[in-house]
Order: C-alpha cells, then structure tokens, then sequence
C-alpha cells in the first residue's frame, strides 16, 4: 500500500510539473484582447525600438498568435523577425522578448546570393535555387557543420516548406560582419541561409532552439495576401481564444 501511494503521488506531482511547464508557455493567452491593432500597437510602441519596421513585427505577430493558439509553438517566448525590406547593411535580425516585451538581441543578418546584392528582392522555395525564402518557419534542432553550431529551420508556408530539402539553416559567418562591410560595400550573401555575426551567435541560438517562431518579412504582394498565417485577423483571434 506504501509503495502504491507514493506511486500516485509521483503521478500527481508529474502532472502539477506538466501543468506548471504548460502555463509557463502559454502567458501569451492570457492577455484580454479585444482589438488585436490596439494591442500590436501598443506592443510595439513599448518594444520601442525605431530600427524595427512595423508592418514587419504585426505580420509576424499575427502568425505567432495564430500558431500559438493552436500549440504548435514548443517554445514561445521569443519571436524572431527578419525584415529583407532592408538594407543588408543594417540591422535586420531582431529577436523579441515577448515576455517582457523588449528587443534582446539585433544584427545584420545575410540574404541569399541570388537574392540580390545590398537589396534581396528576388525569394525562391526551390532547390539549388541559391535564393532566401521568405515567411515563417519553427526553429528545430541543433547540429555541428561546416559552420560549426548550426540551427535547422522547418518552414511553414507554400512558400518556404522545401527548407529542410534546401539545407536552410541559421549558422554563423565571417562574411557577416561590419569589416566585410567596410572592405566589400555590402554584406557577404549566403546560398539562401540567414547567416549571422559569429559575436553572440551561440547564446542567440540557444535562446530561439527547439520551437520558437522566426518570420522573414518582406512586402512582396502575392505573399502577403496569399499567406493564411500573414492574414490572420483579430477577429479570429477572439473567436479561438473564446
């Protein structure tokens, strides 16, 4: 009899730890949005941080409520955004805090070859394509290549699911630096990863590991009415928080 208590009282104290482990991750749910415009802008207007464009951070807002609300973000106090409407040249990596609602980490990030040289405008889900791919993706495992640490990306729309098959990865790289900058004019360019500084790379991919949401933004017409997670309203967000 002992033995079968302490058995159930593993169990209930196993289910408490997952409960606890659930809440933590769903703090997100909690808030009372009525008017999911107020909210990302008042979000934003916190945030407050002028190198991040707005249309790029509400498009990747309104995907993360959308994905969140149904689970399929592990981890999902961060919110990374890669805006490709900007110059190379300039920060354009953001990782967001949404917790405690602050920007914890910008940099220079690195677009495809074929992508275009200061300016990305041309994206491709193809293989041997040599192209970024734009729109979200969840973050998965880590492995150790060519690059050393590297970070495997899943994508998550028509236009980005050939991520795996394309070896799409976040690794770190010489060529994203302010040196290659100065000595080239522009950023290096990688075959369609979103390369980073090798400064901090390591403590940015253990934060973004095993879950999280990264979103490349850029404005390209087809996508941003075509994509279901780009278009999600407030509207159906109040229904399945309901």
């Amino acid at each position: 009899m002992i033995k079968k208590g302490i058995y159930i009282l593993c169990l209930l104290m196993l289910g408490i730890s997952n409960v606890s482990a659930r809440e933590s991750h769903t703090f997100f749910k909690k808030v009372p949005v009525d008017d999911f415009v107020a909210y990302a802008e008042e979000l934003y207007k916190t945030i407050d941080d002028n190198d991040l464009n707005y249309e790029a951070f509400t498009t990747a807002l309104k995907g993360y409520v959308k994905l969140q609300s149904e689970g399929q973000i592990e981890e999902d106090a961060y919110l990374t955004v890669i805006d490709m409407s900007l110059s190379a040249n300039k920060n354009r990596f953001f990782l967001i805090d949404l917790k405690n609602k602050k920007i914890i980490h910008k940099s220079i990030v690195a677009h495809g070859k074929n992508s275009g040289g200061e300016y990305a405008k041309y994206f491709s889900n193809k293989v041997g394509s040599y192209k970024s791919s734009i729109g979200f993706y969840r973050t998965a495992e880590t492995y150790n290549g060519k690059h050393g640490l590297s970070l495997r990306l899943d994508g998550l729309e028509y236009c980005n699911n050939n991520a795996r098959k394309r070896a799409i990865v976040i690794h770190a790289a010489a060529y994203v630096s302010e040196n290659f900058i100065k000595n080239n004019g522009r950023l290096g360019r990688s075959l369609g990863c979103p390369s980073l500084p090798q400064k901090d790379y390591d403590k940015v991919v253990h934060k973004i590991k095993n879950g999280s949401l990264l979103f490349i933004y850029y404005p390209e017409d087809y996508y941003l009415k075509n994509s279901v997670l780009a278009n999600f309203t407030a509207l159906q967000f109040n229904d399945e928080m309901m």
